[in-house]
């Protein structure tokens, strides 16, 4: 595009921890079992991900009664109900909860803190998966508000109160929003760590940084991925007059030019980045802006893990090698944009 002088790309960007677990587990089922492979919601919200695992045989369904008994289930990295987990355990031959670690802290302290006592008044969207995973950890103790409006018609509680938070929520809207839960319940208890995503404020961080320089901010993702939305808010509130969220390459607006700002949500992968700039085809190359390193790593789900060791132990020991010789896997050496590539070809 000869208009785009130059671009500079916010990092980190694209892919966080819990996503590259999420994914690689579901590319290792689709892998080991016969299709079709069920997933219980979106693995991720982004619809070239899912659309790529559609294609392998895998089927996203909205209820677990759409799942033929004893087939594979995959539960999404959002996070779900105890029912739900419960469910489908019941029902599948084979069950993976690719959970996000964060998400599950969160369920954890909701579980934690009403069992001692507390009405929690939990910050999250309405209808969001995750939102809805959380609050059915213990429906009777929990207040869902996503706005100042929302704090003020919250009754006064006669048992302490704890404030919780959905992790993908943008820090400017989850410090309002708790401030205003603070006030209204001044003794409110609060976990030591943010229950926001370091992923997700890291990646703000660096739109933050680069927003002012550019003349256009492209944020790459999904409309139902509530970090994406957040990422194209705060491109808009610190100032950026022209903000294009897309999916991909094709939804972009031809008339783009001068300094481009490029990033991408955390179920954002890296090959939609690369398929962007080469789209724009900057004549001062591209400048990339680091504000932070991350290096969280989340193993396979248990279940994954249990399984691919036994099937090294069988593979060992039928092969006549010694134990000590087997070779364990170590997924750790493969990023998950690598396993989406590999999947397409």
């Amino acid at each position: 595009m000869s208009g785009v002088e130059k671009v500079v790309l916010a990092a980190p960007r694209g892919f966080c921890a819990g996503v590259e677990m999420a994914i690689k587990a579901l590319a290792w089922m689709v892998r080991t079992f016969e299709s079709p492979i069920y997933c219980y919601h979106e693995i991720v919200h982004n619809k070239i991900v899912v659309e790529r695992f559609k294609n392998l045989g895998v089927v996203f369904v909205d209820d677990l009664r759409e799942i033929p008994a004893g087939r594979p289930i995959m539960l999404s990295a959002h996070g779900s109900a105890p029912q739900v987990v419960e469910q489908a355990k019941s029902k599948g031959s084979y069950v993976v909860d690719s959970v996000c670690p964060l998400v599950t802290k969160v369920h954890h302290e909701v579980k934690t803190r009403a069992a001692k006592g507390f009405h929690i008044v939990y910050i999250g969207h309405e209808g969001h998966e995750e939102a809805i995973g959380t609050m059915a950890v213990a429906p009777e103790s929990t207040s869902r508000v996503e706005n100042l409006d929302e704090v003020a018609r919250l009754d006064q509680f006669d048992q302490p109160v704890a404030v919780l938070a959905q992790t993908t929520l943008s820090h400017r809207d989850w410090r309002d929003v708790a401030d205003a839960v603070k006030v209204k319940y001044p003794d409110v208890w609060s976990p030591g760590k943010s229950d926001l995503c370091f992923a997700t404020t890291n990646r703000q961080s660096a739109l933050m940084r680069i927003a002012k320089r550019c003349d256009s901010i492209v944020v790459i993702g999904s409309e139902n991925s509530s970090n994406t939305r957040a990422l194209e808010k705060l491109a808009r509130e610190v100032g950026c007059s022209k903000v294009f969220r897309v999916n991909e390459v094709s939804e972009l607006s031809a008339g783009i030019s001068g300094v481009v700002g490029v990033t991408a949500g955390a179920s954002a992968p890296e090959e939609l980045v690369t398929a962007i700039i080469e789209y724009l085809n900057p004549q001062h190359g591209v400048e990339e802006v680091n504000v932070a390193s991350e290096d969280e790593y989340f193993p396979p789900p248990r279940h994954i893990r249990q399984l691919q060791s036994a099937i090294e132990t069988v593979a060992t020991v039928t092969l006549g090698a010694a134990m000590g010789d087997r070779k364990i896997v170590d997924d750790r050496q493969v990023a998950a944009s690598t396993v989406l590539a590999q999947l397409a070809g």
